[in-house]
């Protein structure tokens, strides 16, 4: 099932991304949004975004149940999620739980095969027990969408599940403390595919003091399951830098189709 257009419009709007429609559509689209004209990258490629967007996406339902196609067919037992839960819930690690309102473990399908790994909670996050809310949390899901992703079938966390002091970065020794964690998650969820979003996780999960700019368009692989991986900005940084979310959409376009190759390579 794919996104209706008028949806797909307004998620790709959020994006900064810019949507052609044929002369005959234009009064159908005018209520969604004023239309403009393709822009020349997607001229050169021959299609618009939408045309370029993954064959057969999978949309979000007024269930938000999670399609078979994005579900493990078996999956860990809820015991072993409720241990690890239980074991972040009061973790004294590091000196970060000490400012912490509460740990911020997860969110999302705990059958996903898609995993979205980011830096750290922020005050809202802390405030609510779960992994990008506010503005960054809508971006966010305003992303996943437009490569067919609801958000609820997508298993996101952080680095480190304790808020850091004035939303710092996260510093080495609390990220290290924090990594069995995230290695735990990672063994119980078996994801088929990684998005790493922002450059202290990109760095801090593939040991690389690399800039974000070289990780970026390129298949990594993360942890002892050699899982698949694509980086791309932070939620956060586009809000405070939209000029690159044309950057974005184009790793997210990269992540969709690597995820479809590795589903349809695990098939045959």
């Amino acid at each position: 099932m794919s996104l209706e257009p008028g949806r797909r419009a307004r998620y790709l709007e959020v994006l900064g991304i810019d949507v052609w429609v044929p002369r005959s559509d234009r009064g159908l689209a005018s209520s969604a949004r004023e239309q403009v004209q393709v822009p020349a990258l997607e001229r050169a490629e021959g299609a618009s975004i939408a045309a370029a967007a993954p064959p057969q996406p999978v949309a979000a339902t007024t269930t938000h149940a999670a399609p078979a196609a994005l579900k493990h067919p078996a999956v860990s037992g809820p015991d072993d999620w409720a241990s690890l839960q239980a074991e972040v819930r009061p973790c004294t690690r590091c000196p970060l739980h000490r400012g912490r309102t509460q740990a911020v473990f997860a969110s999302g399908d705990r059958a996903a095969r898609w995993m979205v790994i980011g830096e750290a909670p922020g005050a809202e996050e802390d405030r609510q027990g779960e992994p990008f809310v506010g503005s960054a949390g809508q971006l966010l899901d305003a992303m996943l969408a437009a490569i067919g992703l609801p958000r609820p079938s997508v298993f996101v966390t952080n680095m480190v599940k304790c808020r850091p002091p004035q939303n710092r970065d996260p510093k080495p020794e609390e990220l290290a403390s924090c990594r069995p964690y995230l290695e735990r998650q990672l063994r119980l969820l078996q994801p088929t595919l990684i998005l790493v979003v922002g450059r202290i996780a990109a760095q801090n999960l593939l040991a690389t003091d690399a800039p974000l700019a070289r990780l970026r368009g390129q298949l990594h692989r993360v942890g002892v399951l050699n899982t698949p991986a694509i980086v791309t900005y932070h939620p956060a940084y586009l809000l405070r830098t939209p000029a690159d979310k044309r950057k974005a959409w184009e790793d997210l376009k990269l992540a969709r189709r690597t995820f479809d190759e590795l589903v349809a390579t695990a098939a045959t």
